[in-house]
């Protein structure tokens, strides 16, 4: 069924500009608490979104982001702080407002669709304050938005799993919420379809207007979606601000590596410059003497030639990735090979010997405590 399913999926989405347009609402945290089993899950939370504004909440599994989402839902009671959505307060101790009285749209990471009920049954399950009418003609727009106008006859199972997230993207934004809640939402996707399907919720996002809050644990994901970005660490905030901030100015060495990968390199600071075997590297904010790690990304923060000016080096290993090849360089001084990614060269082969050049804007000094 599930084949049958695949093969018939429509491959495009509705017009884009069609999704229904919200009033968006605000949304604080302000000191949430939240302990789960004698854990304290969130601790002191803080976190504000403007009206229309795309936040995504980054972390590791446990940090507290999908935690987080269920207390903005009215799900998850609160043992100090509020919550407050356009200013009134939904969440505080021995207060939680219920999830249908907070105007907003909850979309899971299992999707949560009612396996009884049809497509559009689905959709307007979330519509039954609206007169039949009124009710059919949002549900139909919202379908027809998310490619599944064809469909309202069918049941959730008889969808493929990119279809069942239109449905539950569609069912979500109905209703047209001030704020819309998602946890993980292509997680389950594969990668051929993950991409596309991301795409799209992020333009009907922004069609709906409607304040978005964004769980993930992908970096990649979350600096594309989100207008801002908020690094969650064990229930507190850890760093916040738009993608490029926090991509090129990571709070600490533990940020940056959640960002991307890193070749690390352990030294000291002499005259406001970190020594490497690849160079010194700018340490200004450092005084003579201070241990730093130089951690350098694969992507731009050094780059490989045949031939020219640079560190000498040698290619033990290299990997074709669809038009970018992943090499590790072995060079002098280093202890690990360093990895890079670079535009495919045809020219640049294993065992070959080459030269390193670093780009000092993707290069990062972290002090050592």
């Amino acid at each position: 069924m599930a084949e049958a399913a695949q093969a018939v999926e429509p491959q495009n989405w509705g017009p884009r500009g069609t999704a229904g347009v919200s009033f968006a609402a605000s949304l604080e945290f302000d000191d949430i608490c939240v302990e789960l089993g004698g854990r304290p899950v969130l601790d002191n939370f803080r976190l504000s979104l403007r009206p229309g504004e795309i936040v995504c909440l980054l972390g590791e599994s446990g940090s507290g982001k999908s935690t987080a989402l269920r207390v903005a839902a009215g799900i998850q009671p609160v043992s100090a702080g509020a919550l407050r959505i356009n200013g009134e307060l939904m969440s505080a101790p021995g207060r939680t407002v219920t999830p249908d009285r907070r105007g907003i749209g909850l979309m899971f990471q299992d999707y949560a669709l009612f396996p009884h009920l049809s497509v559009l049954q689905n959709v307007l399950y979330g519509l039954k304050r609206l007169g039949r009418t009124a009710a059919l003609e949002q549900a139909r727009v919202s379908l027809r938005r998310v490619g599944l106008a064809g469909r309202e006859n069918d049941y959730p199972h008889q969808l493929s799993g990119g279809q069942q997230q239109r449905l539950a993207l569609a069912r979500s934004v109905a209703p047209r919420p001030g704020l819309l809640l998602l946890d993980e939402p292509f997680s389950s996707l594969d990668a051929r379809l993950r991409e596309t399907v991301r795409d799209e919720t992020l333009a009907v996002l922004r069609e709906t207007n409607a304040t978005s809050l964004v769980v993930t644990h992908d970096p990649e994901e979350a600096m594309i979606m989100g207008d801002r970005v908020a690094l969650l660490r064990q229930g507190r905030i850890a760093q916040i601000g738009t993608a490029a901030e926090i991509y090129s100015r990571p709070v600490d060495l533990a940020a940056a590596r959640f960002l991307s990968p890193l070749g690390e390199i352990e030294t000291a600071v002499r005259a406001g410059m970190a020594e490497t075997p690849l160079g010194p590297v700018p340490a200004p904010d450092f005084a003579d003497g201070a241990r730093v790690t130089v951690a350098i990304r694969p992507v731009g923060g050094a780059r490989i030639a045949a031939q020219g000016p640079g560190i000498p080096g040698r290619i033990v290993s290299r990997r074709d990735a669809i038009g970018i090849d992943l090499f590790e360089v072995k060079l002098d001084g280093l202890d690990v090979p360093l990895g890079i990614r670079q535009p495919a060269d045809g020219a640049l082969r294993l065992g070959q010997d080459v030269s390193v050049v670093l780009n000092l804007e993707h290069v990062l000094v972290f002090g050592r405590d």
